[in-house]
């Protein structure tokens, strides 16, 4: 589809004030230095995910002593997101996701990964690039127009559902496989 007007700039990423955070983690009335009960819930998701991260970074055969720097990556992220719980403005706070986010990627960098979750992403835009063509074929031969959008945005949070950001997430993949369609199926309404 082709439009014929001119191109513009989303609003909202042309304020300064702008983040991507939707979540309100604090407020004016909050205590600097003291955590909120969002942002502990936050900090403590994270930690619980630290073994997984750490295990992932240890399988990882491109980067030699994985097993050690992956306990060095899991120590000193633990250290920090324990920082946070102490003065959430120390390491750049106050903690939000992207935050904490970043941390962990900075810390993995620092340790020698680049990317811990290379090899699963590469079998995994393999597998979904083999479905491509059934997804479509599926989806163009739905009549209906309400109902070929709505296959459309299940598609789409059913591939998202592939962020293995989430500690449970990442076991429940590597233990047991998912595949698109059982995503689709099994998404909540």
């Amino acid at each position: 589809m082709e439009s014929s007007g001119e191109m513009v700039a989303l609003p909202v990423l042309v304020e300064s004030n702008y983040r991507a955070c939707t979540i309100p983690y604090r407020f004016p009335s909050d205590n600097p230095k003291k955590p909120t009960p969002t942002e502990l819930s936050w900090i403590n998701l994270f930690a619980n995910s630290i073994p997984s991260f750490r295990k992932r970074a240890e399988s990882d055969d491109t980067v030699p002593d994985a097993h050690s720097r992956a306990e060095k990556f899991a120590l000193r992220y633990a250290e920090i997101l324990e920082d946070l719980k102490k003065d959430p403005e120390s390491h750049g706070g106050p903690p939000d996701c992207i935050l904490l986010c970043q941390l962990r990627e900075q810390i993995l960098r620092e340790v020698g990964f680049k990317d811990i979750f290379k090899k699963v992403k590469d079998e995994e835009n393999a597998k979904a690039i083999s479905l491509f063509e059934e997804v479509v074929r599926h989806n163009d031969a739905i009549e209906d127009e309400v109902e070929r959008v709505q296959n459309l945005i299940r598609g789409i949070f059913a591939g998202n559902i592939f962020d293995l950001g989430s500690a449970q997430l990442a076991e429940l993949f590597a233990k047991d496989g998912m595949s698109f369609q059982a995503s689709c199926q099994n998404l909540v309404p």
